[in-house]
């Protein structure tokens, strides 16, 4: 799968991992901002499950 990413992305390997870095970077931001806000909704992190 990487592989075909690689292939897929234009122009010589600065560019190629410049724009890797950048996907992941936009792949962080949209999960930080929205995807584990929405996860934790769902998750009940109030409860303790050890005694104190």
């Amino acid at each position: 799968m990487y592989g075909a990413l690689w292939r897929a992305l234009p122009g010589p390997v600065w560019v190629r991992v410049l724009l890797v870095f950048v996907l992941i970077a936009v792949v962080l931001y949209v999960l930080g901002t929205w995807v584990f806000p929405w996860v934790q909704s769902f998750v009940d992190t109030q409860e303790v499950t050890v005694e104190e």
